[in-house]
């Protein structure tokens, strides 16, 4: 059926960035349109039970459409570009209601808030790809460069660095790049770098595309306007960190909010976000399991200031959960609570296990993906534990992604 034109009514988003419709009772996702809208898409390919096809006409177009003019909605992943941002925040909430509903078979009795951010400039990380002398992003679903101005993902100043990098490698006629990584802090002060460079390629030309440093630098406040909280995170251009300038701290705030008092485990660390801001706040007994060796090595510097009340653990998670010690000895047998931020992937087979024998009275997981989200709720069920809050948080403005923090209680008995 593949370039055959359909027309739809669509009936409600679905994870990935497409809405869904059905055709004689099969169900096709469609990019580019809005629920409620009536459009006439092209079928791009068939799939297992399942049709995937673009709009390529509205011809009843939703009010919660906008107008994006000739930027490239695929472009970065900014498949939700073309609807207004209200409609968006609850699209998202709809999402994570329905991978709740449909894979962790939880129905949900109201769709989670999701909170909202500045669309424009926030993202603080990127990874661009290169073709020859141009970098961009790929368009959603392709290895098709995009330029990734237009997305409005990034401050203007970074625009201006990256065009003046394909400048250098235009003049000098330089197409060893495989990739190139920026970092900044949440004022943009301060940027890093990183060449990813074809095998064989002599790194000598490229320098010129390195910043001086590796690394930048952001001081958070554990607890918005208290100074006596603040806590310097430094990390490398390399390392993961939470990519939105504007929703941060609201991030971290949100977290600790729901981190009772006493010890905490916190797996998945990175340069100490959570684990760091918790001993920042005044927390006695943290422990943080980082595996990844950059990440890791940033989480010890950051964590010098609080050695007294901090534990670094620099092994994977799986390392650690299998070992004798799953927190503080000093914390005098107290239950830990668990935060957990994992890849995409969400938390693997053996750390679920795990962390499920330890027995945490209260785990707060911090998601990236809705369906492993999903997943690891259902496990969690099984296990005696229920979903005390779930809530959104839009990182990733325009984009079908949403961040979600949910918190998971042993029952009692």
């Amino acid at each position: 059926m593949s370039n055959e034109f359909l027309t739809l009514t669509i009936e409600k988003p679905a994870a990935g960035g497409r809405m869904l419709a059905r055709h004689q009772g099969q169900v096709v996702l469609v990019w580019g349109a809005v629920p409620g809208e009536r459009v006439k898409a092209r079928v791009e390919r068939p799939g297992k039970g399942v049709l995937y096809a673009e709009t390529v006409e509205v011809l009843d177009a939703s009010p919660d459409r906008v107008d994006v003019g000739p930027a490239d909605w695929r472009c970065g992943g900014n498949v939700f570009a073309h609807v207004a941002y209200d409609r968006q925040l609850q699209l998202k909430g709809e999402i994570l209601r329905d991978a709740l509903g449909r894979i962790g078979r939880l129905p949900l009795t109201s769709t989670p808030r999701v909170i909202g951010s500045p669309q424009q400039g926030y993202r603080m990380r990127a990874r661009l790809h290169a073709r020859g002398d141009r970098l961009g992003f790929y368009r959603e679903g392709t290895h098709d460069l995009c330029a990734p101005g237009p997305t409005g993902q990034l401050l203007p100043t970074t625009i201006a660095w990256i065009e003046s990098a394909q400048a250098v490698l235009r003049e000098g006629r330089l197409d060893g790049v495989l990739a190139l990584e920026i970092a900044e802090n949440i004022p943009a002060d301060e940027r890093a770098t990183h060449v990813e460079l074809r095998e064989g390629v002599d790194p000598r030309p490229y320098e010129v595309l390195v910043t001086e440093r590796t690394s930048v630098t952001d001081v958070l406040h554990a607890r918005e306007g208290d100074s006596s909280t603040a806590l310097r995170l430094r990390r490398d251009v390399r390392a993961f960190f939470q990519g939105n300038r504007y929703l941060l701290e609201r991030l971290v705030h949100h977290v600790l909010a729901l981190v009772p008092p006493g010890p905490v485990v916190d797996l998945y660390a990175g340069v100490g976000l959570f684990g760091l801001s918790l001993a920042a706040a005044g927390a006695e007994h943290v422990t943080l399991v980082e595996g990844d060796p950059i990440s890791g090595a940033d989480l010890a510097g950051n964590a010098e200031p609080f050695r007294d009340r901090v534990r670094v653990e620099r092994r994977s998670v799986e390392a650690f959960l299998a070992g004798p010690l799953r927190a503080d000895p000093s914390a005098r047998g107290t239950r830990p609570t668990y935060v957990v931020d994992p890849p995409r992937t969400g938390m693997s087979r053996d750390a679920m296990r795990e962390i499920i024998r330890a027995r945490p009275a209260r785990l707060v997981y911090v998601s990236c993906d809705v369906a492993t989200l999903a997943r690891d709720t259902r496990l969690l069920l099984d296990a005696d534990y229920s979903l005390d809050q779930l809530t959104g948080i839009d990182l990733f403005p325009n984009t079908a992604h949403v961040e979600s923090v949910a918190t998971f209680a042993r029952n009692a008995g």
